[in-house]
């Protein structure tokens, strides 16, 4: 990574940008397998690509904090990484959840509930931000993204269990699944409500 000799960065490609950019590359690819490891009425035809679709995802969610973690490691946050970084975030969540909801395993109001939310907490921060203010992520918002990507993957581990044939396992996961996602849902409604009563002397200001 180029630096001037004032040990300012000189380029936005740094590691952690060059991660977060090969991982939103890499969504389209994870949504094809999906859609090709089943025929048009939902039944799972192609194994290999329910595992290759799993695997891939599992990847891709591992990667979800380490660009993070590396700029602050490595001293290079930008305001390309600060403007990127959501935005995989979300597309790799939702890419994951309009599949699901395609296939029936997840109901409308889900999608609807937490997209409702990252609307509401992005014109947060967008408002926060125009008033010189920052609102940061708390515990509740962290833990419903955690929940959020266990869930999910965890849908997609039980698609890749029923390629290999193991479907008393599959049903298993596929409850817990269900179950963390209910979860989730719930953690995303309180932790925006609490994103808004957190700025409420911003919104609600005269």
């Amino acid at each position: 990574m180029a630096r001037n000799e004032q040990g300012e960065l000189t380029s936005i490609w740094t590691p952690a940008n060059v991660i977060t950019s090969v991982r939103i590359c890499f969504i389209p690819v994870f949504m094809l397998l999906a859609v090709l490891s089943r025929d048009a009425m939902g039944a799972l035809t192609h194994p290999a690509f329910a595992i290759g679709a799993c695997a891939l995802y599992i990847l891709l969610s591992l990667t979800d904090k380490l660009d993070g973690s590396l700029a602050r490691k490595r001293n290079e946050i930008t305001d390309f990484g600060k403007f990127l970084d959501p935005i995989a975030d979300k597309l790799l969540v939702f890419s994951a959840l309009l599949l699901l909801l395609d296939q029936g395993y997840v109901n409308v109001w889900v999608v609807f509930i937490i997209l409702l939310r990252e609307f509401l907490v992005s014109a947060l921060r967008m408002v926060a931000s125009a008033a010189g203010e920052v609102i940061a992520a708390d515990s509740l918002g962290k833990a419903k993204t955690a929940v959020t990507m266990v869930s999910l993957c965890g849908f997609y581990v039980a698609f890749a269990l029923e390629a290999l044939g193991m479907g008393d396992l599959t049903v298993w996961i596929l409850g817990i699944s269900q179950a963390l996602m209910v979860a989730a849902v719930v953690l995303t409604v309180v932790s925006g409500i609490q994103y808004i009563w957190n700025a409420r002397d911003i919104v609600f200001r005269v």
